[in-house]
């Protein structure tokens, strides 16, 4: 979430006779000329109350210079659930997710939902493995780091935090929470860089950064930067020659944020998910290509071993004793049963059938991008349904932040970005595709974007030479 100050400096408080002309006179319950005509002030409580229509209509007025999240293609959020999936979710919004002695059935959908996960991930025992919801993945990815940290901790007990310094090995292509994580709870974040075409953590690379302070090594399944899935086995393989040279056993965590509900029904011949016995925990997005509304993730552990009981607070709340393992406490049940009533309508068929069907939408409209002939692909769409590209060398006139301003001008969102290092010097557009996004969007958005190269290439030059001051998106 981001963090947001009080009134703007810059921003005065509108004048009385703004206030005035603020305000639609049709908003007064009966007459026009009545009832409230001034509107109420940006950055103090009102003094009095208003007509629940008008509070809602000026809430719903401003909302509207929100961009069309259906036309966001930047995030991986799911923008469309289904009436019932809805309804079901407003039945649910005032149950305290907490709360499980009074929602006893809200408490039982979650453990119903780990199990499901338990099984897709291949769990050995999905009965032993445990898990919790959570609110996205970055809660879920904060959990598993701890659990990951508390294990090294208790090996190396003689040692932290005396003289021992805690590292996480990933790769710099991360999502935000790992850095977040390792700030937070004081880890070295031990980065592997980019190098040329690879644009993810290379296997080798990361072993060779653990040493006897390592906690884990993160492995990203679905990278935001180009949506490609980081080779997890082969991580795998080269801790397990690690640990046979030097002793060093050294735990992974796979990030599945989108891949883990992707990976298990249009992939299921890729081995990245407990049937490698050194992957201890994994997480997910409920709310991205699981298929529900944003305010849900989840993280599982092989087995209880790997979460240690220490980690788990037993509450006594509301009369029941109850064990609990979140950053978060009180939140609704609405996104969990929307995460059951999905897994419930859907099943294994149809969620193959609806990452299918988005899949096929990503590889067709990346190439149809690439048949403009003014842009080369870094990634096609076969791994998650995203797929990112940049300009062909040949072109002078225009760059990717370039096109991501003429797109936006057609209420598209496309983001444009540099990666890091040791690939700073690539800039590249990416294109998610979700459920709901159709091939006919896509078709609109190749026909704007070709409708937008004729002015981009008459250019001079790039418009804008800053790249930081060049997107609205930041990843």
């Amino acid at each position: 979430m981001a963090l947001h100050r009080g009134a703007h400096p810059e921003q005065d408080e509108p004048s009385e006779e703004r206030r005035r002309l603020a305000l639609n006179p049709f908003f007064g319950e009966a007459d026009p000329t009545a009832a409230m005509n001034t509107a109420p002030p940006r950055h103090r409580l009102p003094d009095g109350p208003m007509p629940p229509p008008t509070a809602y209509r000026l809430v719903h007025d401003e909302l509207m210079l929100d961009g069309n999240s259906r036309l966001n293609l930047a995030t991986f959020v799911t923008t469309w659930m289904e009436p019932q999936a809805g309804v079901l979710m407003g039945e649910c919004r005032d149950k305290n997710m907490i709360d499980k002695d009074e929602y006893p059935r809200t408490a039982e959908l979650e453990r119903r939902c780990v199990a499901m996960l338990a099984d897709l991930w291949n769990a050995p025992d999905p009965a032993a493995a445990v898990g919790c919801s959570t609110t996205g993945s970055s809660e879920a990815c904060m959990l598993a780091g701890l659990a990951l940290k508390r294990r090294w901790a208790k090996r190396n007990a003689d040692r932290y935090p005396a003289t021992a310094r805690p590292n996480l090995v990933m790769g710099v292509n991360v999502q935000v929470c790992w850095e977040k994580f390792c700030t937070f709870w004081e880890v070295e974040a031990r980065q592997v860089p980019m190098e040329g075409g690879r644009f993810h953590l290379d296997p080798q690379a990361a072993a060779e950064l653990c040493d006897e302070n390592t906690i884990g090594v993160v492995g990203i399944l679905g990278s935001t930067f180009d949506g490609s899935y980081e080779p997890i086995a082969d991580l795998c393989a080269a801790l397990d020659a690690l640990q046979e040279r030097t002793g060093l056993d050294i735990p992974v965590h796979v990030d599945g944020a989108s891949g883990a509900m992707v990976a298990p029904f249009l992939d299921p011949e890729l081995v990245w998910d407990f049937r490698l016995p050194r992957v201890a925990s994994i997480n997910t997005s409920g709310h991205k290509y699981g298929l529900v509304y944003p305010g849900v993730g989840w993280a599982l552990w092989r087995t209880s071993d790997e979460l240690p009981e220490e980690l788990v607070f037993r509450v006594n709340y509301l009369g029941g004793d109850m064990p609990t393992f979140a950053l978060n406490f009180s939140r609704p049940g609405a996104q969990v049963v929307a995460q059951y009533y999905t897994f419930l309508r859907l099943g294994r068929d149809g969620y193959r059938a609806v990452q299918q069907a988005s899949r096929d939408v990503a590889c067709g409209l990346a190439r149809a991008v690439e048949d403009l002939g003014d842009f080369q692909l870094l990634t096609r769409g076969d791994a998650l349904p995203v797929f990112a590209f940049t300009t062909t060398a040949e072109v002078h006139a225009y760059d990717v932040f370039d096109v991501s301003r003429r797109l936006r001008e057609r209420g598209w969102l496309v983001p444009a970005y540099t990666f890091p290092a040791n690939r700073q010097d690539l800039s590249v557009l990416r294109v998610v595709c979700r459920n709901g996004f159709s091939s006919d969007l896509a078709e609109l958005l190749v026909e704007d974007l070709r409708l937008a190269l004729p002015e981009l290439r008459a250019q001079k030059h790039p418009v804008s030479h800053d790249r930081t001051a060049a997107t609205g998106f930041h990843h």
